[in-house]
C-alpha cells in the first residue's frame, strides 16, 4: 500500500448525463463515462446554479438557549428600562440578494417593523411581558427616540419608573364562609343600567331588557344562596358600582370571586363562562391586567369545554339559547382580542375551528346593525394586522393595500351607522358608549397598520442627537410612506376629537379600559406627529387627548399616568419646535440681513485696528474721516457683500460712491443702480408658470 493515500480531485461541476444518471464525473470534456458509452457528442456541461442561502430559523429550544445565555442579573438591571428595540432607521435596510432586482420605488414603499417587545415591572416589581403591538411598547420606542434625539430629560420619573401594568390589590381574600354583602334593592336599577352602558360594544352576556328584573327578583328572594348565579349577579353589581361606590364594589367582587372559584368543578355551563368573563371585565376596569388575563383563561377553556365555538352545537338548545350561546362566544372573542392586542400577547381563542357567524342578515340580505358583530369584525381585522405585520419584520405598501381594503369595507358598512348613533342618540347612553368603543377600535386598527411608516418618517426628520436642533429634512408628503404616516395621525386626531366630545357631553364613565388604552396610543401618535413637523394644528388634538385622559384619570390610575406621559411628550415637542424655529430664524437672518446691513458683521479688535498687508495706509479716526474716501478702501466691503457672487462690472459699483455730498448717491449712479436691480429677477416664481431653471444658480 502506498504510504501517501490518493486524494481524488473535487469536480466543481458534472456533465448533464452524469447528473441525470447520478454517476461520478471526472469533469473532462468529454468525460470518461461518456467516452465509455460512446456518447462524446452528448457530453455537455450546463452552467452551475448557485442556490440562494436561506437564513435558518432558530428552534424554540435554541432561541430559549440563546436568551438564557444572557445573565439574569443583566436582565434584571435593565428593567424596567430594558434594552429597547432598535429604532427604525431613516436609512432603508440593506436588501438581500433575492431582492436586488427591486426598483427604487418598491424600496420606497417598505418600512421596517421593529421588535418592540419589552419586559416591564408590575406593582410588585415582577417582570411582565409586553408584545410588539401594545401601546406601552410604542411608548417605550417613542421615549427612546425623544431622549436620544430631542431631550434627554423629556420624560419625568413619574412617567417612566412607576408601574404602568397593574395595581396591587388592597382587598383581602374572603373565605367561603364569609357573610354575604348587603344589596340595596333601590340601587339595583341604577347599577344595572351603568353595567349595560359600560359594557356595551364589548360584551353581550344577558338579555338586557330583562336583566334589571332578574337581578331585582334575585335580591328580593335570595336566602343565603351560594351558587354560580349569585356570583354572576354580584359581579354585575360590582361592575355597576365600580366608579361611584368603590367599597361596596370591592365587597361584591371579592364575595363573587370566592363563589365562582368554589363552584369550579366538573359541572361547567354557560354560567361558569359568564362569571369569569365578568371577573375579567372587573379586573380590567380595576387596572389589574394580569389578573384579568388569568381569569379570562378560565373562561376561554370553559367555553371550549361546552362547545360554544360551534354554532351547530349551540342550535340544539333552541333558538333563544342558541342566540345566547353564540353571543357569549362573540363576547369572549372581543375580550380576548382586546387583551391580546393591548398587551401584545397571543390570543387564548381562535377562529380556526369556530363556526359561529359574526354577522346577522335581515330578510333583504343586508347586515343588521349590531355593535357586537361590528366589534368582533374590526378586532378580527386588527388581529390580522398583528399577525401579518407585527409578527414579521417588514411591511410594504402592497401588504398595506390588502389590509386597507378590509378596513375600507368595514368602514363603508359600519362607520355611517356608528357616527349617526353617536350624534342622534343623546339619551341612549348604552348605544352611544358602545358605538364610541367600536369606533375607537377602528381608529386604533388604522393607527396600528400605519404606525411603522410614521416612526420611519419621524426618524428621518429628527436630528441624530440632542445637541442640534436642525430643521427636518425635506420629505415629500406625496410619497407612500408619508401618506400612511398622515393617515395614522388623522386616525389619532379623529379618535381624540370623538372621545372628548362624549366626555364633554358627560356620557362616558371614568373607567373605560378599551377607550383609555387606544386613546393613550393616539396621544403618542399626535405627539410624534407634532414632533416630526406634520403640522402645528396637532397641538390642538394632542391637548384634546390629554383632556380626555384627565377625565378618566379621576378613577383610572392607568389613565392618570398616561396623561402625564402625553403632557411630557407634548411639552418636549413644543420646546423642540421652538428651538428649531429659533435656530432656523437665526440662519435665515444671518443670510438675509447682510443685504441691507440690518445686522453688521462683527469684527474683532485685531481685525478692526490691525493694518492690512496689502494696504499700509494709515486709517484715520472715524470722526476725522473724509467724506470722499477713495473707492479702493471699500473693496473689502464689496468682497464681503451679499452680492459678491454677481459680476461687479454688471453692477458698476466701482465709482458709485463718488458722490459730492457723501450722503446720497448721485443722479446717474442712482439711475444706474435702479437699472441693475431692475434687471435682476427677484421673483422668478412669477415667470415661466412657476418653474425655475436652477442651472444658472449652480
Amino acid at each position: 500500500m502506498s504510504p501517501h493515500p490518493i486524494i481524488r480531485p473535487r469536480v466543481p461541476n458534472a456533465c448533464d448525463v452524469c447528473k441525470q444518471r447520478k454517476v461520478k464525473c471526472d469533469g473532462n470534456l468529454p468525460c470518461s463515462y461518456c467516452k465509455r458509452r460512446q456518447g462524446t457528442l452528448t457530453c455537455h456541461f450546463s452552467p452551475a446554479r448557485r442556490r440562494p442561502r436561506k437564513s435558518r430559523l432558530l428552534s424554540p429550544e435554541e432561541s430559549s438557549t440563546a436568551q438564557s445565555s444572557v445573565p439574569s442579573s443583566a436582565r434584571l438591571e435593565a428593567s424596567p428600562d430594558l434594552p429597547p428595540a432598535p429604532i427604525p432607521s431613516a436609512q432603508p435596510s440593506r436588501p438581500s440578494d433575492d431582492f436586488t432586482h427591486r426598483s427604487d420605488i418598491s424600496a420606497e414603499e417598505e418600512a421596517d417593523v421593529p421588535r418592540e417587545a419589552r419586559l416591564l415591572c408590575d406593582a410588585r416589581g415582577k417582570l411582565i411581558f409586553i408584545g410588539d403591538c401594545a401601546p406601552l411598547s410604542l411608548f417605550q420606542t417613542v421615549r427612546q427616540i425623544v431622549t436620544s434625539r430631542v431631550d434627554p430629560n423629556a420624560f419625568t420619573p413619574q412617567t417612566s419608573r412607576v408601574s404602568m401594568l397593574e395595581n396591587a390589590s388592597s382587598n383581602p381574600l374572603l373565605s367561603a364562609n364569609s357573610p354575604e354583602p348587603h344589596v340595596d334593592l333601590a340601587h339595583v336599577e341604577r347599577l344595572v343600567s351603568i353595567f349595560i352602558s359600560v359594557t356595551s360594544g364589548i360584551v353581550d352576556l344577558f338579555e338586557n331588557a330583562r336583566l334589571t328584573q332578574d337581578v331585582s327578583v334575585w335580591v328580593s328572594e335570595k336566602r343565603n344562596s351560594k351558587d354560580i348565579t349569585s356570583a354572576i349577579y354580584y359581579l354585575v353589581l360590582a361592575i355597576g358600582s365600580q366608579s361611584a361606590e368603590k367599597l361596596s364594589s370591592a365587597e361584591y367582587f371579592q364575595y363573587a370571586k370566592t363563589l365562582a372559584l368554589s363552584c369550579l368543578g366538573g359541572d361547567l355551563g354557560i354560567e361558569t363562562v359568564q362569571a369569569f368573563a365578568l371577573a375579567t371585565l372587573y379586573m380590567l376596569r380595576a387596572c389589574q391586567i394580569n389578573g384579568a388575563y388569568l381569569f379570562f383563561g378560565i373562561a376561554a377553556r370553559a367555553a371550549y369545554s361546552i362547545g360554544l365555538h360551534r354554532t351547530e352545537v349551540n342550535s340544539r338548545f333552541g333558538s333563544e339559547i342558541h342566540n345566547q350561546r353564540d353571543r357569549l362566544w362573540k363576547s369572549l372573542r372581543v375580550l380576548d382580542l382586546f387583551l391580546s392586542i393591548s398587551m401584545g400577547r397571543p390570543p387564548s381563542m381562535s377562529d380556526v375551528d369556530c363556526t359561529v357567524p359574526c354577522q346577522t342578515l335581515d330578510d333583504s340580505g343586508h347586515e343588521k346593525y349590531d355593535l357586537l358583530n361590528a366589534s368582533v369584525q374590526i378586532l378580527s381585522i386588527t388581529e390580522e394586522i398583528v399577525l401579518r405585520v407585527y409578527s414579521r419584520r417588514k411591511i410594504s405598501l402592497q401588504l398595506t393595500e390588502g389590509i386597507s381594503r378590509q378596513l375600507r369595507d368595514w368602514s363603508s358598512q359600519w362607520l355611517p351607522c356608528l357616527k349617526r348613533h353617536i350624534a342622534e342618540s343623546p339619551h341612549d347612553g348604552a348605544e352611544v358608549i358602545g358605538a364610541c368603543q367600536v369606533l375607537s377600535s377602528y381608529y386604533y386598527a388604522v393607527m396600528l397598520v400605519a404606525r411603522p411608516f410614521l416612526m420611519y418618517e419621524l426618524c428621518k426628520r429628527l436630528p441624530d442627537s440632542t445637541a442640534t436642533a436642525a430643521a427636518p429634512c425635506s420629505s415629500s408628503n406625496n410619497s407612500g410612506r408619508a401618506k400612511l404616516a398622515n393617515a395614522c395621525i388623522d386616525a389619532a386626531s379623529l379618535m381624540a376629537e370623538s372621545v372628548l366630545d362624549l366626555v364633554n357631553r358627560k356620557l362616558l364613565d371614568k373607567r373605560m379600559p378599551l377607550i383609555v388604552s387606544w386613546l393613550f396610543a393616539s396621544s403618542l401618535v399626535l405627539g410624534v406627529g407634532l414632533l416630526g413637523g406634520f403640522g402645528r394644528i396637532l397641538e390642538k388634538y394632542a391637548q384634546m387627548s390629554i383632556t380626555a385622559l384627565e377625565h378618566f384619570a379621576q378613577d383610572d390610575t392607568h389613565a392618570k399616568q398616561y396623561s402625564l406621559i402625553a403632557k411630557s411628550l407634548l411639552s418636549s415637542a413644543l420646546e423642540y419646535l421652538q428651538r428649531r424655529d429659533v435656530a432656523e430664524r437665526l440662519r435665515i437672518t444671518e443670510n438675509s440681513s447682510q443685504l441691507f446691513g440690518l445686522m453688521p458683521k462683527e469684527r474683532t479688535i485685531q481685525e478692526e485696528f490691525a493694518p492690512s498687508d496689502t494696504n499700509r495706509a494709515r486709517v484715520a479716526p472715524r470722526g476725522h474721516q473724509e467724506s470722499n474716501a477713495p473707492s479702493t478702501e471699500l473693496t473689502p466691503e464689496l468682497l464681503t457683500s451679499p452680492f459678491h457672487d454677481i459680476d461687479p462690472a454688471l453692477l458698476s459699483l466701482g465709482n458709485s460712491f463718488g458722490s459730492a455730498s457723501g450722503t446720497f448717491l448721485g443722479r446717474d449712479q442712482q439711475d444706474q443702480t435702479d437699472h441693475v436691480f431692475g434687471a435682476l429677477n427677484l421673483f422668478p416664481l412669477l415667470d415661466g408658470n412657476g418653474h425655475i431653471d436652477l442651472a444658472h444658480y449652480l
